[in-house]
């Protein structure tokens, strides 16, 4: 049999492999859960996804070394490489399906994109090795194996319920809010053109007046930033309750974690559209619209809060705080955007 037959003979279960594991995780993606009818068994799950999640990992490095230097399998070789790596994904694709929405849904969506990142870095693995099946092991293939490792540990080291899941969020938007509070305050204190380090060498110096802050835009940036610095504050007060209050044993309370994962997630886009419209030339109805949708979020937010379970007597009186803080701001913003320039 020449090169090229048995290159096309082991290539038939790789792209068959491909096509399969690329319908698995569309519709991992795109699928629900089974709903639990009875107690469902979180500590078990875990488990068997661990155990899921390792196969897909060995099977993936073997059929790597497998193809990482001639001789090629034969078919025969190719063929059960093929199906040992397609029921370990399977058989994690499978596991997916039991965590039931009970469980959260915030949960579900972090473990469902987890398994997606896994299926597509064993999809990426046997697409490289189809593109280059007789070359030695190449950077590429080498990089989609460790894709492949990464994504697998990423799936182990997952929130373990719907509580750690909502923290999971939590930390991600403090840390947007706070990258985009830092930035209008550095370029508050730059004295220069806050855009002169966008410049091109060879680039004159801007003198267009537009490019800079006037007194009365600077005023109105300091309510603006009150009320960035109040989403912050909200989330870094909501993080420490949920980790005090935060409670799965009910499905009410999985519930509310959700409602709060889902709300909060709104906070850094409007944080960030509020900041954007900050920069010169400030385009005041801009800042007035954006001013006016960050409050009434943040309000929801809170009252959100206010109604859920991991709200105690101490958290009521920041949240009423920030209530108030709200408001002051928004007042303040609406009255320096009504004076004459």
């Amino acid at each position: 049999m020449s090169a090229d037959n048995a290159v096309g003979n082991v290539s038939v279960p790789l792209r068959n492999l491909l096509n399969s594991i690329q319908c698995m995780r569309d519709r991992v993606r795109d699928g629900e859960s089974n709903e639990s009818d009875g107690a469902f068994d979180l500590s078990n799950f875990w488990h068997t996804l661990n155990q899921a999640v390792k196969a897909v990992s060995q099977e993936a490095t073997k059929l790597s070394v497998a193809f990482s230097k001639p001789p090629l399998p034969s078919q025969q070789d190719g063929e059960k490489l093929s199906e040992w790596i397609l029921k370990s994904v399977l058989s994690l694709s499978t596991v997916y399906y039991w965590l039931p929405k009970s469980q959260g849904v915030s949960l579900r969506r972090q473990v469902r994109d987890a398994i997606v990142d896994v299926l597509e870095g064993v999809t990426q693995l046997v697409g490289v090795i189809l593109s280059s099946p007789l070359q030695s092991l190449s950077h590429e293939q080498l990089t989609s194996t460790g894709g492949v490792w990464s994504a697998c540990d990423s799936l182990s080291q997952l929130p373990r319920d719907n509580k750690a899941a909502l923290l999971v969020v939590l930390c991600a938007q403090i840390g947007v809010v706070k990258d985009a509070i830092e930035e209008i305050e550095q370029a508050l204190s730059e004295v220069q053109d806050p855009f002169s380090d966008v410049l091109d060498d060879d680039q004159e110096p801007r003198g267009n007046q537009d490019t800079y802050w006037s007194e009365k835009d600077r005023r109105v940036i300091g309510p603006c930033q009150g009320l960035m610095k109040a989403s912050a504050a909200c989330l870094r007060k909501l993080t420490s309750a949920v980790k005090t209050h935060g409670d799965v044993s009910t499905p009410q309370n999985v519930a509310q974690l959700d409602d709060l994962a889902d709300i909060t997630k709104e906070l850094s886009p409007g944080v960030d559209d509020l900041a954007l419209c900050l920069y010169p030339p400030m385009d005041y109805s801009g800042v007035e619209d954006n001013v006016s949708k960050l409050g009434a979020l943040l309000k929801k937010v809170l009252e959100i809060i206010r109604c859920s379970h991991v709200c105690g007597e101490s958290q009521l009186t920041w949240v009423q705080f920030l209530d108030g803080a709200v408001d002051h701001n928004l007042q303040k913003t609406k009255d320096l955007l009504q004076q004459d320039s």
